[in-house]
């Protein structure tokens, strides 16, 4: 409205009667019109907020950073395993053992900086990689592979199970540098150092892979594992037999989403309000209870990293919360792109086209390997359906070329697969494949 106005004044030639207007809009229609805007935002926001948005303490944050370079007092990030931390030092006798009696003995993993893909395809290929062992006695030739590292995913199929077990929706998390890690297998050597050698550093020659290798580089992600004891003593449940256990989060901070890090058999059921947890238990004794803190993300001016942080958290916009909370999914297109256009990660990222294979063609199986992307949910199962027999949807994408350098090309793929993964997870009738075009 306020643009009209102001339209319709700049077109009057008559300056007077251009002023006269001026001013009475300015008086009186401007303020009316600035009444009924702030009256319409209540009203929006007021409808917002009726439905209610828990998921978004619960949006996992994912990057890299060099082992030196960590900040052990930043605002939100956190090794994804502690022992990322610590100064790995390597027993010699080992490394000796095996050199002498054969075996496999995995040193230090290491992260490529290359397509996903190619990466199945050289751990499948178990080249042989030539590497030397340097000691304070002299040098020694030995000789390695490449082994998938799965330390970080059994870290996200833990924090699955945490969420199946505080009755929380699941959402795929993006994470295109996890399956990048790469162990390196010592599988044998020339040459046999003694026991009284110091080892001063170990070198691995990937030949034609040397360019993609990064050394010392360890992921990174806002959660962190904690313990609290229950406050007062543990109270009879309403059912009068389990007992109620209260963790206040106020000193943590109530503004962070938390999960109950627990097994199945100690837990009845979680009762959440925004200051406390209520875990309902067989137990009647007061402890220590184990819980999953998702730092909520606090980015400051000196806040920076060397790749790009990753997210799996869904635009702020109304028909994402109603989804989300009422967990219908409407099985169209529309809401294909819905999900697509929901997610921050897909910005920039156009879903153009889709297609419906038979699994089946001319009787062999059709798309499973001329897939683009892969799952990121293996470990999520309904026990009722299996992939055989399921119709393909194949999804294309284009990717906007002002959009590129939003993220390295090496990690295009694995992004495209976060996207695919959650339109999966809504359709699971369906085994989803991308591309893009």
């Amino acid at each position: 409205m306020k643009d009209i106005i102001r339209d319709r004044l700049n077109k009057m030639e008559d300056l007077e009667q251009r002023s006269m207007l001026k001013n009475l809009m300015t008086g009186v229609f401007l303020n009316l019109v600035e009444y009924q805007e702030t009256l319409n935002k209540q009203i929006e926001q007021r409808v917002f907020d009726e439905v209610e948005n828990q998921e978004g303490k619960y949006d996992i944050h994912i990057t890299l950073i060099d082992r030196e370079d960590y900040d052990p007092i930043h605002e939100f990030l956190r090794p994804m395993l502690v022992s990322d931390l610590d100064n790995q030092t390597l027993n010699i006798s080992g490394v000796a053992e095996l050199v002498r009696n054969g075996g496999e003995l995995p040193l230090f993993s290491m992260f490529l900086e290359m397509d996903t893909r190619l990466i199945w395809e050289l751990i499948l290929s178990e080249r042989v990689f030539k590497g030397t062992m340097i000691t304070n006695a002299g040098t020694y030739p030995l000789y390695f592979k490449l082994q998938q590292n799965l330390s970080y995913l059994h870290e996200i199929e833990k924090l699955y199970q945490s969420f199946m077990l505080n009755g929380m929706n699941w959402r795929t998390i993006n994470l295109p540098y996890l399956y990048k890690f790469v162990n390196c297998v010592l599988i044998g050597g020339d040459g046999e150092p003694a026991k009284h050698e110091e080892v001063k550093e170990i070198v691995v020659l990937l030949e034609e892979y040397e360019v993609y290798k990064r050394s010392g580089v360890i992921p990174l992600w806002n959660l962190e594992r904690i313990n609290q004891r229950n406050t007062g003593f543990p109270m009879p449940a309403i059912d009068r037999i389990n007992f109620e256990h209260t963790l206040s989060l106020r000193h943590e901070g109530i503004e962070h989403g938390y999960l109950v890090d627990a097994s199945e058999a100690d837990v009845r059921y979680i009762l959440r309000s925004e200051d406390r947890l209520v875990i309902v238990t067989s137990c009647n004794e007061s402890g220590e209870w184990g819980l999953v803190k998702i730092i909520k993300p606090s980015m400051t001016n000196l806040t920076h990293f060397p790749y790009p942080v990753f997210t799996n958290r869904r635009k702020e916009q109304f028909a994402v919360r109603l989804a989300e909370n009422k967990g219908q999914i409407i099985r169209s297109k529309a809401e294909i792109l819905r999900i697509v256009n929901s997610l921050e990660s897909a910005e920039g990222i156009e879903l153009v086209e889709i297609q419906i294979h038979d699994s089946m063609k001319k009787g062999t199986e059709f798309g499973n390997t001329s897939s683009l992307t892969y799952p990121l949910n293996p470990f999520v199962s309904d026990g009722i359906r299996t992939d055989h027999g399921k119709p393909i949807m194949k999804l294309g994408f284009k990717l906007e070329a002002k959009d590129r350098g939003r993220f390295p090309e090496f990690l295009e793929v694995d992004v495209l697969s976060f996207i695919v993964a959650e339109i999966q997870r809504c359709f699971p009738d369906y085994r989803c494949e991308g591309e893009y075009l």
